[in-house]
């Protein structure tokens, strides 16, 4: 029952961690703009992210347009929007994977297939939180560094985002949930071989006991040539 719960609460974070990942992935709010110097009271607030660029006016109309050229794009928004997308779809089959190896599903019950679909599940939730922490985490590095740059004018700074506080805590919980699957499915492959040695060790008793039986019926032979019935004798 213990094994269940730890699998169920693995699976559980790492679904939650692909969950924040699609989501940090969709919003624009990665760089918002920060208002510093001159630029304390304004009356627009621009947000960007990898799809589109936003402006919340403070009459309450909030306006969005996706980028007009995709190849006019940084090098690293795209590596940053393949990183993510990339780690969106690896989590959907280690999710699967996971779902057939975990104890309290009816997939594969009793083979060593199970651990080893359990294992790649967890590794899958690994690699997709870390597809997911290496865009973030530049992303985060160039906010703070362009911030902190007196030779850039204080309207074109920007924050920290919304969607990069959550894709840190996304990536958190996969590479955990990822890490407790792998765990936990290395520690029940041993008992799983221990019980397949003892199984084949109560059959190995079970040949011998035919020996006996083979050895009984040999003095037949000899029995059969002493009541006077020869061999030689149907040559």
């Amino acid at each position: 029952m213990a094994s269940w719960a730890v699998e169920l609460l693995a699976f559980s974070l790492g679904l939650l961690g692909f969950l924040g990942t699609v989501i940090a992935t969709i919003l624009p709010h990665w760089w918002r703009s920060a208002h510093v110097g001159a630029n304390i009271l304004t009356a627009v607030t621009y947000v960007r992210g990898l799809w589109m660029e936003c402006a919340w006016h403070s009459t309450g109309v909030y306006q969005c347009h996706g980028y007009r050229s995709q190849l006019a794009l940084p090098p690293d928004l795209r590596a940053a929007r393949a990183m993510m997308v990339i780690s969106c779809l690896l989590a959907v089959p280690a999710a699967g994977a996971a779902i057939v190896g975990m104890r309290c599903t009816l997939c594969a019950q009793g083979s060593p297939a199970k651990a080893t679909a359990t294992t790649c599940g967890g590794a899958g939730f690994i690699v997709a939180g870390l597809l997911c922490l290496a865009p973030v985490s530049w992303s985060t590095n160039d906010v703070v560094v362009e911030f902190y740059n007196p030779t850039l004018p204080s309207g074109m700074k920007y924050e920290i985002g919304q969607a990069l506080y959550l894709g840190f805590a996304s990536s958190a919980l996969s590479m955990l949930g990822g890490a407790l699957l792998c765990a936990h499915s290395l520690g029940n492959q041993a008992p799983y071989l221990g019980n397949q040695a003892h199984s084949l060790g109560n059959h190995a008793p079970s040949l011998g006991n035919h020996a006996p039986s083979l050895g009984s019926h040999a003095p037949s032979l000899t029995s059969a040539s002493h009541s006077g019935y020869r061999l030689s004798d149907y040559v």
